[in-house]
């Protein structure tokens, strides 16, 4: 897509159909991909099918499915006829999705197979037809006789504008309301087009999608772009378990994926720091920075392989990156690439690619985007991060006093986000603005930054700080299974052990994190979090729950 070109997206699909038509645009693993030619096709065939069943120009469609080839072809077909996609996030439960069809007044719904149990018993007052996303028949409405033609065109042109509203995305956030952010086509198509100036991207290249395409992070940079580039995008068709994702990364050897810290991490937890520790040697040579470099470099060269040996661009997004797991990655050589946005600004904002990056920095705002710290702290620089650019969004859904919050009348977007500058224009995220501590004396204090070393003490799986009664609590989840398996020699009574140890290990984490953080920063108080934490899309910590 050109600079010149309408940002649009009838504008976006038909160049790249004229462009790439025989090159692979969607895969499922284990099937043909479907090629530009055959995408526009169906398309086309979807947005007759959605005539047919009465969708308009303007209407809401619904998407509620696992990721797949179909579930772009709705999206674009949807969006193609000037009508708004509401896609729902996988892990809704019901309440919410009955909640978000009713709010977003959807009339029809696509709906894979493996999702349908949702829908059981929920009263949507304007919902007319839900479709299943497999093979797009009508499960139930007014006409349940009408059918999908595989070749049929659509009988209106539709005029779509930059302005026009192409998306309402509810997110599950970290607040527990969810928010309808409407996003035009310009919002999407300009992120989209941009984010591609970050990281070349070709029709030689290869996406595999592991993260819910409802979500914008994955949607606008895991789909849309690739297709603006002629890419391919590849399919599980499954959870990415790790018995399903370790042969598929080695059949598709992809070049490109987008993922969230947590996933990273755990990689760097679970497979690489206990082979580096499983022997005396490597161990003791870990602890020195020209050895720990060289252990890391041939860690890389595993992990490069176990990624399928042509990973070029593997993007972390959603949430912020543990600095040692990053600090691995670097020493690594492994191609790591961090970006910042949010679902409001369609999602990026900031960026690098694997060539430019610099620890714990987003990198520099994306080409068009303009960002700005408002009223920074004199002494630290830091302050809320305000953006403004052709990707913000149009606002809330039915939300009018709630969008005045976040947009100023002359178009700057509050992200709430705290964050600040280098002399280089490099921005640094601290924490969200909601989440900061003001300590006794009015210090800032983040709990984003203190979580972080507790997530590098031994066993631990991930933490969330909180203040409770004027003291920092910690609340920790360890991992189990590990601390049984690390004594399994003690069979007797191991249940009992584990606890003792656990308790030890509090104690242990209370010294070891007080000795690395700022004397106002310090952890009063470690409980322990019996289960995992519940999270977002992106797997952030629902906060609110626990606060």
């Amino acid at each position: 897509m050109t600079e010149t070109e309408q940002l649009t997206f009838p504008a976006l699909l038909s160049e790249s159909a004229r462009k790439f038509g025989q090159c692979n645009a969607l895969a499922l693993l284990g099937e043909k991909p479907i090629t530009y030619s055959e995408m526009d096709v169906r398309i086309n065939s979807v947005m007759a099918f959605l005539e047919k069943l009465g969708i308009r120009q303007g209407d809401k469609v619904a998407i509620l499915s696992s990721n797949q080839p179909n579930w772009g072809i709705s999206y674009y077909a949807i969006v193609s006829m000037g009508a708004v996609v509401v896609p729902l996030l996988p892990d809704f439960l019901s309440s919410e999705i009955e909640n978000i069809l009713n709010h977003s007044e959807a009339k029809a719904i696509f709906v894979s197979s493996g999702m349908l149990y949702k829908l059981d018993g929920l009263t949507c007052g304007l919902m007319q037809y839900r479709i299943m996303m497999d093979d797009f028949k009508v499960i139930s409405g007014p006409d349940t006789v009408a059918s999908y033609d595989a070749v049929a065109t659509p009988e209106k042109k539709y005029a779509v504008l930059e302005n026009d509203l192409a998306a309402i995305i509810y997110t599950s956030g970290t607040t527990g309301k969810s928010k309808g952010v409407m996003l035009t086509h310009q919002n999407i198509c300009f992120t989209a087009q941009k984010s591609g100036t970050i990281q070349f991207i070709d029709e030689h290249d290869r996406f595999l999608s592991i993260l819910p395409l409802s979500h914008t992070y994955e949607n606008t940079i895991g789909l849309v772009l690739p297709m603006t580039r002629g890419a391919c995008v590849y399919y599980l068709g499954k959870a990415p378990v790790i018995s399903v994702l370790l042969p598929a990364l080695q059949a598709i050897r992809p070049t490109m994926m987008l993922t969230v810290p947590l996933i990273i991490e755990k990689v760097y937890r679970t497979s690489v720091l206990p082979k580096i520790k499983a022997h005396w040697i490597t161990n003791l040579l870990y602890r020195f920075s020209f050895t720990r470099k060289k252990l890391n470099v041939v860690a890389g060269r595993k992990l490069m392989h176990t990624f399928g040996g042509e990973l070029k661009f593997f993007g972390i997004g959603g949430a912020k990156l543990n600095h040692h797991v990053e600090k691995f990655l670097r020493e690594a050589k492994f191609p790591y690439a961090i970006g910042y946005g949010l679902t409001e600004t369609a999602p990026l904002l900031a960026g690098f690619n694997p060539q430019t990056s610099k620890l714990q920095s987003t990198g520099p705002a994306m080409e068009g985007v303009q960002l700005k710290i408002h009223h920074p702290d004199p002494k630290s620089g830091e302050g809320e991060i305000w953006a403004k650019g052709p990707n913000v969004m149009m606002g809330y859904y039915k939300e009018p006093d709630m969008t005045a919050e976040v947009l100023t009348p002359d178009g700057w977007f509050r992200t709430g986000d705290l964050g600040m500058f280098d002399k280089n224009n490099y921005l640094f995220i601290k924490g969200r603005l909601k989440n900061m501590i003001v300590g006794s004396g009015g210090e800032n204090i983040y709990p984003e930054e203190i979580e972080s070393v507790i997530n590098n003490f031994k066993y631990v799986v991930e933490s969330l700080v909180m203040e409770k009664q004027g003291k920092l609590v910690a609340l920790v989840h360890f991992n189990r299974e590990e601390i049984e398996t690390r004594y399994f020699h003690l069979k007797e009574e191991l249940s009992n052990y584990v606890e003792q140890k656990i308790e030890e290990l509090l104690e242990e984490l209370q010294e070891y994190v007080n000795a690395r953080v700022n004397k106002f920063s310090r952890v009063q108080v470690i409980l322990v979090q019996p289960e995992p934490f519940q999270k977002t899309a992106t797997q952030k910590i629902q906060r609110y729950l626990y606060t």
